[in-house]
């Protein structure tokens, strides 16, 4: 056999994938079809007037069949610096701005900057493990972070996790998998922890067009100094329905796009040059539509509270966005669990030991619900599952 990177030959298999696996030979029947719960991805593909920009634009503009600006298309450059200023009342200049295939690039671009084998990087429990899994094809050491109420992760608990290894902290919110939403005050208190130490703070905003709160979600922005510390990170997949496009975006100091820079150019190029134009289109005409499906989110999650509120024994560790993380109430490890799900009540979702260090007693006892993938009906219909599924 040909030699093997020990790296990412250490990593695990993909999560959804191997959950795909789970349902090989299980027949699911009309009247009790599969409930996948498994993926946070819309199931619907972009607005029509939106595809029908992006048919107009492969069929007459000939520059979306090219190669691109390695660090995106300066028009969708200059919409997020704009957005994100008026959103976040704060300065963001287009050279700040890169597009690339999708958040988890982003991330990968972001960390290629900041780290390499030997470091160390600290991520809150339960992470998100696209994050976990580069990390150690890279060789770099994830440092899990454990999170109080409400799963909201404290920055005095992480001082104490730093070393003269650590290069950053990430954090995403609204989160995934555990949903929850980090206060403003958790961001400001962790952008002052990482200026402090000297490392850089990397916040994922994927879901922020589904968070909760109205106006900005924090105020890193407004700081004059945001560029020493903080990389942004967001997804135009979740709000435009994109996810087949792979169009994402990292905010950074300039300095850091010139390495940002090197990386994108070396590993695709550019970003899909149509998703590109979509995501643009989408900025200047689809507010009003954005607002219609964040209300059906928050509409779902609601939904999702409320309902397992009336299951014995599950109990909500947090709820946002696309996720719910659940604490179980059966004496089996949560992969025992979700493939009896699979096989007993239809039902495909995640476990938490996807989400947690290896062995750790915590990803045994919790799984990762993606309820957007279900409406309000879908997700009465998974109560209705749960409630009679016997561990």
């Amino acid at each position: 056999m040909n030699p093997l990177n020990p790296a990412i030959a250490a990593t695990f298999r993909p999560p959804v994938m191997e959950a795909r696996r789970w349902l090989e030979g299980v027949t699911f029947t009309p009247d009790r079809p599969l409930i996948n719960v498994s993926q946070a991805a819309p199931v619907d593909p972009p607005p029509e007037p939106m595809r029908r920009a992006m048919a107009d634009a492969a069929l007459n503009l000939p520059d979306a069949h090219f190669y691109g600006p390695v660090l995106g298309r300066p028009e969708l450059r200059e919409a997020v610096a704009r957005d994100w200023s008026r959103a976040y009342d704060g300065m963001i200049r287009p050279d700040e701005v890169a597009i690339t295939q999708g958040c988890n690039q982003a991330f990968c671009a972001a960390m290629q900057t900041l780290a390499g084998a030997g470091d160390e990087i600290i991520l809150p429990l339960p992470w998100y493990f696209n994050h976990k899994m580069w990390l150690d094809m890279q060789g770099i050491r994830s440092v899990g972070l454990r999170c109080g109420q409400g799963m909201i992760p404290d920055a005095a608990e992480a001082a104490k996790l730093i070393t003269d290894r650590t290069r950053a902290i990430v954090l995403v919110s609204p989160n995934n998998p555990s949903g929850a939403e980090y206060p403003a005050e958790t961001l400001r208190a962790f952008l002052e922890l990482a200026r402090a130490r000297g490392i850089a703070l990397i916040v994922d905003e994927t879901y922020r067009d589904f968070d909760s709160r109205d106006g900005a979600p924090h105020d890193l922005f407004q700081d004059p100094d945001w560029r020493d510390t903080l990389i942004h990170l967001y997804s135009f997949s979740k709000a435009y329905r994109l996810t087949g496009h792979r169009v994402g975006a990292v905010i950074a100091s300039e300095d850091r796009m010139i390495e940002i820079e090197k990386f994108l150019d070396t590993v695709a190029i550019c970003a899909p040059q149509i998703g590109q134009i979509g995501a643009h289109w989408g900025m200047a005409n689809l507010t009003d539509w954005l607002a219609g499906e964040r209300a059906e989110i928050l509409a779902r999650r609601r939904a999702m509270s409320e309902g397992m509120a009336t299951l014995d024994g599950w109990r909500v560790k947090g709820c946002g966005a696309y996720f719910a993380w659940v604490e179980h109430p059966f004496d089996i490890s949560s992969p025992e669990l979700a493939k009896r799900l699979v096989r007993d009540a239809g039902v495909l979702l995640l476990p938490g030991t996807m989400f947690m260090p290896e062995g750790d007693a915590e990803g045994a006892r919790h799984v990762r619900i993606a309820f957007a993938n279900a409406d309000v009906t879908g997700i009465g219909s998974l109560m209705q599952r749960l409630a009679g599924f016997r561990g």
